[in-house]
């Protein structure tokens, strides 16, 4: 199949692929008599893959290091569960650090309904988040 093709069964732009390329995730494709880029099945399933590990939170260089893992002959199941596991420890972190901004937001929030506009000076600029006073 041609680039767009390739592009248009994973609605990514064509840019997108030749950027995969660039970086190493996608093998330099075979080319036709007249230099058109010809993909095969495995470049399709690659896309496929890039996709899924970018949807679940790796990066770009952690993808190509489990492409690069595979590519030498080794499953990288081990290492892809790992950087999965440090993923979701993260998320973890971020869920307790926005429940922790929730919280400081509706105590604001609930601070502003019994603050009067008309006592906040010009050195408290808005006395709703001058909690100091």
């Amino acid at each position: 199949m041609l680039i767009g093709e390739l592009a248009d069964a994973l609605d990514v732009p064509t840019e997108t692929v030749r950027f995969y390329e660039r970086r190493g995730l996608l093998p330099e494709p075979a080319r036709a008599k007249n230099g058109y880029r010809i993909y095969d099945e495995q470049a399709l399933a690659r896309l496929r893959f890039i996709r899924s590990a970018q949807t679940a939170g790796l990066t770009l260089a952690e993808i190509g290091g489990i492409v690069a893992t595979r590519d030498e002959g080794t499953a990288p199941c081990t290492h892809v569960t790992e950087l999965l596991e440090s993923k979701l420890e993260g998320v973890k972190v971020r869920r307790r650090q926005l429940a922790a901004l929730e919280t400081e937001i509706e105590a604001l929030i609930e601070r502003s309904h019994h603050l009067n506009p008309a006592d906040c000076t010009d050195t408290d600029i808005c006395h709703i988040l001058n909690t100091g006073s």
